[in-house]
């Protein structure tokens, strides 16, 4: 057995993966149908498709599998998968604490690291379910070794501007 990886950790924009081969940019959505803010935009500015795919299977979901810890792969370019993955119950932090949602997530990342196996790829993407969804990196970081790492999936973590330190 191989020595399991570890998480690397870069400056810049997730929607420029960095390296060679397939890459899947995995990110956290709401269970609303909602697509609006944070990290989706700069990924409607770079491709169109997962944002339609995304509308399209929340307007759809009386027939789908659209909820909590659903993943839908869109291709977006000829080595580029997104992976909308259904992480955050509703968009504001109310009365049930922020939105995040860890075991949802965590399904999430078990469904991704089968597909990113699958197209032999590596995965990219924010630190997930920290920004508008609320959660603690802390919490989420765990989760992404347990379900990728463990299966020798490269991951890199991209950090925007000043966000989080590395």
């Amino acid at each position: 057995m191989s020595e399991t990886k570890e998480i690397t950790y870069i400056r810049g924009d997730a929607t420029t993966p960095s390296g060679k081969g397939v890459k899947v940019i995995a990110h956290v959505c709401n269970d609303l149908g909602g697509w609006g803010k944070g990290f989706v935009l700069a990924l409607s500015r770079r491709w169109p498709e997962p944002e339609k795919a995304y509308r399209a299977w929340h307007r759809d979901r009386a027939h789908n599998d659209f909820a909590l810890g659903a993943v839908q792969l869109v291709r977006a370019d000829r080595y580029i998968w997104v992976a909308n993955m259904i992480g955050q119950r509703g968009t504001r932090t109310g009365s049930k604490g922020v939105p995040v949602r860890y075991e949802a997530i965590d399904t999430a990342l078990t469904t991704l690291a089968d597909k990113a196996l699958e197209l032999g790829a590596s995965v990219h993407m924010p630190r997930i379910g920290c920004g508008l969804a609320g959660g603690k990196w802390s919490r989420v970081e765990p989760l992404i070794e347990n379900r990728l790492l463990t299966h020798n999936i490269p991951v890199t973590i991209y950090d925007y501007g000043s966000e989080a330190p590395l």
